[in-house]
């Protein structure tokens, strides 16, 4: 915001009388300016809808769409789920499928290039020495922690998910030390319960690990270890594609550190989900012999 907003200040003594009221419109109401067409912000404010579109040139931007979205990226952190369906009813309705796994790659690529390998090596080693690891995900980060606690559980001790949905956060947390880690994940829009309940973590002296967006989001900022992948949205559904890749490298990595635990400890699952017929495939050969 700040660097789109010193521009306009930057430059608003060489904008005409139009152009001055087009940048005080984005100045009070940026975040309506960002689902408006040139055409609408022109009448908004009274003037044409090529004087909208040389005022985004004379910003250094690549034309109005460039305005546009740049105003929608300053805003996109605070969404509300109205908000990101008018967002989404940009897409063509033929175009949904393809732009959706689109995205979703581009948020993959763009995991990898902001991805701190000294930070997820600094977690994969505060996580083997934890005593206990307590996996923080609320609302939409529910689904992450619920995974990540299922396959931890495999080859760590004393792995507890805690999302408040059935017990306070803090009865759960309520033994949490300076022996153990608390690994927090919030997307935007980011939780609040989240974010006091890895206060409440720290102030234990819990390691803290979080996965979010970017370094300076609430979670980030009071983290000892920061895992940065990204989340952007088509719609009102948050894309969990980027951090569900980043939480199975994290898993790949503890058991490649603890192999002879996981080894041990699947193979005696192994058995009894055999015993038990757990998986179709078993019942099927069962049936066939």
């Amino acid at each position: 915001m700040d660097a789109l907003f010193s521009m306009m200040e930057k430059q608003y003594s060489t904008f005409s009388k139009g152009q001055r009221r087009i940048a005080e419109y984005i100045f009070n109401s940026y975040d309506d300016a960002a689902f408006m067409t040139a055409a609408k912000l022109g009448e908004r404010v009274g003037v044409s809808e090529s004087t909208v579109v040389r005022f985004a040139y004379m910003l250094g931007l690549d034309g109005y769409p460039a305005l546009q979205e740049a105003l929608q990226d300053l805003i996109r952190h605070r969404l509300t789920s109205v908000q990101r369906i008018r967002l989404a009813a940009n897409i063509p309705q033929q175009d949904v499928l393809k732009t959706v796994l689109s995205s979703d790659m581009n948020n993959i690529r763009a995991t990898i290039d902001m991805i701190d390998n000294e930070s997820f090596d600094g977690a994969i080693n505060a996580i083997l020495r934890a005593r206990r690891i307590y996996v923080l995900g609320i609302r939409s980060a529910m689904s992450l922690a619920q995974f990540l606690t299922y396959y931890l559980d495999y080859v760590c001790d004393n792995v507890m998910f805690v999302n408040g949905a059935v017990q306070d956060i803090h009865e759960r947390m309520l033994r949490v030390d300076a022996q153990d880690v608390c690994f927090g994940i919030s997307f935007p829009r980011y939780s609040a319960r989240t974010v006091d309940a890895m206060k409440y973590a720290k102030s234990k002296g819990a390691t803290l690990i979080a996965l979010t967006d970017m370094p300076t989001s609430p979670v980030a900022r009071i983290s000892d270890f920061t895992l940065c992948a990204r989340s952007d949205m088509a719609s009102f559904a948050d894309s969990l594609v980027a951090p569900l890749s980043l939480i199975n490298a994290i898993i790949v990595a503890i058991g490649h550190a603890r192999k002879d635990e996981a080894y041990q400890h699947l193979t005696q699952l192994e058995e009894v989900w055999h015993a038990e017929g757990v998986y179709l495939s078993e019942a099927i050969k069962e049936e066939r012999s």
